[in-house]
């Protein structure tokens, strides 16, 4: 799929949320949908739990403080908003900043699984506990940060035919926590650091099963 043909579609999708209206309760005290953003056709997407006060302001994930700590983790290995794209589930700003509830989890999660239909990265980075539950119910943050997991996925494709592949879950504790708690501030620098080898991994034994199919 075309850079533009993925941009189109964002866009498509950016505006059925807000034609059908989703969380309503959540849209009339925000200051204005909180997307996503960065590059379409990278193999990275972060996903978050739900915009803050900065991003509420700007209309972009990741902004403020937590945000600025995200960007220093990424410069640690190499990359930069531009090589990555970052979204939460809910894509309007709780009021106070409060967690997310779980029908907003779920009113929103059919659009963060077309968005991830659409730019089809080779790894998922969820930040925090309930980004990682949309992925991984079961589990523990502090049981699994830093440990990626494969799940299987059901992909949609243009014209509504869906095929089934497997998506690569990596969870790591949000910035915002760590920005709190010198501990958790070191783990989650020390998780980062281990993605481009995930990343080398996944790439690795997706090759080999190209050539395994058509062998």
């Amino acid at each position: 799929m075309s850079t533009a043909s993925k941009t189109t579609q964002l866009d498509d999708l950016k505006a059925k949320i807000l034609a059908d209206k989703v969380c309503p309760e959540l849209a009339a005290q925000a200051t204005q949908l909180v997307f996503g953003d960065g590059n379409v056709d990278t193999d990275i997407v972060f996903i978050g739990e739900a915009p803050g006060k900065n991003e509420d302001i700007q209309g972009k994930p990741f902004v403020g403080a937590a945000g600025k700590f995200l960007n220093e983790m990424l410069d640690n290995i190499g990359l930069s908003r531009d090589d990555i794209y970052i979204t939460n589930i809910v894509k309007y700003r709780p009021p106070n900043n409060r967690d997310p509830l779980p029908e907003e989890k779920a009113a929103f999660l059919p659009y963060l699984q077309a968005q991830l239909d659409v730019i089809q990265p080779k790894i998922v980075i969820t930040l925090g506990r309930h980004s990682m539950n949309c992925f991984l119910p079961d589990l523990q943050i502090s049981q699994v940060h830093g440990q990626p997991k494969r799940i299987r996925w059901i992909l949609t494709h243009d014209g509504g035919e869906k095929t089934e592949t497997s998506l690569v879950i990596l969870p790591l504790f949000h910035p915002a926590a760590a920005l709190y708690n010198g501990g958790l501030r070191q783990t989650l620098i020390d998780d980062f650091g281990a993605i481009p080898a995930i990343l080398k991994l996944i790439e690795t034994k997706n090759l080999l099963n190209k050539q395994k199919g058509t062998a």
